[in-house]
């Protein structure tokens, strides 16, 4: 098991940086690794980002030292999603199946975590975030149909996708965390366009579903002065509170989003005028 860290970067460091500095900053590009388990935590609202490949064994998800805690989850929650084989997580003992399109979360206190897939040779893949906590909710296995559906966008704006909220007020109760999927329809290249901010929440995403040739081009930036980022598969960005995201792509995507902060009001964006962008 191995941890990145990202520190926290301002808008005003952001301006100053080349293709390479944004890359190192904002994209993570190596989540998964068969029989491993590999994360990324930002220090924007102490978010970690992990994915998890187990083979032919359970792979047991530790507190890194540096935490100084018991257990993983001793002051953190955690929503987990399967995008690969049939796999299950395993908590305190206890096995939940996870197929792909559904969500699992995990309140902070669970003392043991352990990821497993069911053939090795076509291996569960993992993708998990985990946020600070505060308090105890139940564990929640939230299937695709249980999520909210929300269908946003039109054929005229190339924008048109559905969006799932899965850990989400109305769905399942957390401290912070919030998570769902968004797909894009055929035919539609751009997500979360029109575009906002949201300077008391972050984001993440992770794109995936994704043909090995296609790519996003994420924007990311305060709105006078945006940037790009090139996403490939199962990638993912950062996005503090202060820069807008979006993005389109070459082909069909799907993206996983989470978000952290002070509030879950899931529709405080501050939109941006198209002719304000820069």
């Amino acid at each position: 098991m191995n941890m990145s860290i990202r520190q926290a970067v301002s808008p005003a460091e952001a301006r100053t940086f080349d293709t390479d500095a944004l890359r190192r900053n904002f994209l993570v590009t190596d989540l998964f690794g068969f029989g491993e388990i590999r994360m990324t935590h930002s220090h924007v609202d102490r978010t970690i980002l992990g994915g998890a490949v187990p083979g032919g064994s359970p792979l047991e998800l530790h507190a890194p030292e540096k935490f100084m805690v018991a257990s993983f989850l001793t002051r953190r929650e955690m929503g987990v999603f399967n995008i690969g084989g049939k796999g299950a997580v395993i908590l305190d003992g206890t096995e939940h199946p996870l197929p792909a399109g559904d969500c699992l979360y995990v309140p902070m206190g669970v003392e043991t975590v352990a990821f497993k897939s069911e053939d090795a040779a076509s291996p569960a893949r993992f993708y998990f975030v985990s946020t600070p906590a505060h308090a105890h909710h139940e564990i929640r296995i939230i299937a695709r149909d249980e999520a909210n559906r929300v269908e946003i966008g039109e054929d005229d704006g190339a924008n048109r996708r559905t969006l799932r909220q899965y850990i989400h007020p109305d769905i399942c109760s957390s401290c912070q965390l919030l998570m769902g999927m968004t797909m894009i329809a055929t035919g539609s290249v751009w997500n979360t366009m029109p575009c906002h901010t949201h300077d008391r929440r972050s984001e993440a995403y992770l794109y995936f579903d994704m043909a090995p040739e296609t790519r996003v081009f994420h924007f990311m930036g305060e709105p006078q002065e945006t940037r790009h980022l090139v996403v490939a598969n199962e990638q993912a960005i950062l996005s503090p509170g202060w820069s807008i995201h979006c993005g389109a792509g070459t082909s069909n995507y799907g993206f996983i989003w989470s978000m952290a902060g002070d509030n879950q009001e899931f529709t405080d964006m501050d939109m941006v005028a198209m002719e304000d962008l820069r």
